[in-house]
This record gives structure tokens, C-alpha cells and sequence, in this order.
């Protein structure tokens, strides 16, 4: 049987989803939500809102591959259900306009994007090693912007957003930039993330290998992994796969 470092041993470039796998909230999403729904009488623990997110970023993703850059920001409704997700899998059970408005609760609360502090360990010694980084991101900034204002230039050699190219993942435009900008061949590349759909399936059709990023290891993924798909919990376990 070949083992996951020596599949791996022809990869060139690394590409790095950016929330939830080299990013978060601070406060935590878990913070935020307890904290809005608080204010409307709503105990919720932070496991209970971690199973929450699995199904309302699932949900978002499936939403996110019907649509081009940006058509999600000004539906309401959308985030009515993205939020009665969220609550669902905490156990509270609300009817839509509840959990709207405590969806609006939650974007009133103040909160910035901050890296885990293993990127700063483990993607040097990934480029040190020889390999490209890039940072595959489905938001609406520009990568360049996006780089400059999380100054994530020190640990990557590009930034590719949803915004540069018109379409998210899991759609391919977004990964054949990134393997023009690394310069390599799909199957020179590996692609890291925690979404099942965007990241994983989606890379895997653009001929890409890929690992899944589960940073919240007692809550399970919310669907099956594709068969030979390596789970991972930090970036140290991504450099261990590699034989660094």
C-alpha cells in the first residue's frame, strides 16, 4: 500500500485555504454567537455552535457553487437560514426572522480575522523547503489587498481570491490561477482546506490533490470525505505528511 508521504512526493506547490485553515474570528465565532444570542435569551456552547457551522458552512458552500462573486451579501434570506443552521445545530430552534435577527446581532459585534499561530511556524519552513505557497480565498478583495492587510505576503507567494477571478471555489477558475501563478501542472499541486465541497472536491476536479483541515477535531465533518482523502488537524501535521 503507498502511504500519504509518498503520494505526496511529487508536489511542488502548496495552496492553503484561508478561514478556518490558516485563519479565524477573534473573538471566536463561538464568542459571537454566544454573545448575540445571549441578548435574546439563548444559552448556546461553543460545541454546540461548532456542529452549528458545519451545516451552515456546508450550506454556504452548496450556495456558493450556484452563484458568482458577491450575489450572496445582499440576500437576506440567505443569511436567515445560514444563521437557523448555526442554531440548529446548538439545539435552538427558531423560525427564520428570529434567527435573522440574531444574525444581524451577530454582525454588530465587533471582531477581527487573525492567523493560528502555527502558520507563522510551519509555512516558512514549507518555503524553506522549496515549496510555492499560495492562499486560495473565496472572498470578494482582491488577493494583493487581502495580502497587504493580513500581511500574509511573509508567509505566502500569492493571494487568490473569489474577486480576482469571478468565480469561488469549488469552481475550477480559481484553482487554474493559482496553478498559473505557482507554475506547475495539477498534479504537482496539493490544496489544504476545511470545506469538503469547495476545497477538497473542488480541488480534486481540477485534477489537484487535496487534504482535509478539520481545526475542530471533536466535531466530526458534516459529510464523507472522498475515499484516500487525509485528515489533518494543524499545519504540522501537513509538513509531517510531506517528510518535514
Amino acid at each position: 500500500m503507498v502511504n500519504a508521504k509518498d503520494r505526496l512526493a511529487n508536489i511542488k506547490a502548496i495552496f492553503f485555504d484561508l478561514y478556518n485553515t490558516l485563519a479565524c474570528f477573534s473573538p471566536t465565532r463561538e464568542e459571537i454567537q454566544a454573545e448575540a444570542c445571549a441578548a435574546f435569551g439563548y444559552t448556546v456552547t461553543p460545541e454546540g455552535i461548532g456542529r452549528g457551522y458545519l451545516k451552515a458552512d456546508a450550506f454556504m458552500a452548496a450556495e456558493k457553487s450556484k452563484r458568482q462573486v458577491g450575489a450572496l451579501a445582499a440576500e437576506r434570506g440567505f443569511f436567515a437560514e445560514y444563521e437557523r443552521l448555526v442554531l440548529e445545530g446548538a439545539g435552538v430552534d427558531v423560525p427564520s426572522s428570529t434567527a435573522l435577527s440574531i444574525w444581524d446581532r451577530v454582525r454588530e459585534i465587533p471582531y477581527v480575522m487573525t492567523l493560528y499561530n502555527d502558520v507563522a511556524h510551519v509555512l516558512p519552513r514549507l518555503r524553506s523547503a522549496g515549496y510555492t505557497i499560495g492562499i486560495i480565498s473565496n472572498m470578494s478583495t482582491s488577493g494583493q489587498q487581502l495580502a497587504q492587510d493580513m500581511h500574509l505576503d511573509l508567509y505566502a507567494d500569492f493571494v487568490v481570491t473569489s474577486g480576482d477571478v469571478g468565480q469561488g471555489k469549488p469552481h475550477a477558475p480559481i484553482y487554474l490561477a493559482s496553478l498559473a501563478r505557482a507554475n506547475v501542472d495539477a498534479d504537482q499541486a496539493l490544496h489544504v482546506g476545511d470545506s469538503i465541497s469547495a476545497d477538497v472536491e473542488g480541488a480534486m476536479a481540477a485534477g489537484i490533490r487535496a487534504i482535509y483541515m478539520n481545526r475542530y477535531p471533536d466535531i466530526p465533518p458534516e459529510g464523507a470525505l472522498p475515499e484516500g482523502v487525509t485528515t489533518v488537524h494543524t499545519l504540522a501535521d501537513v509538513a509531517s505528511l510531506l517528510g518535514l
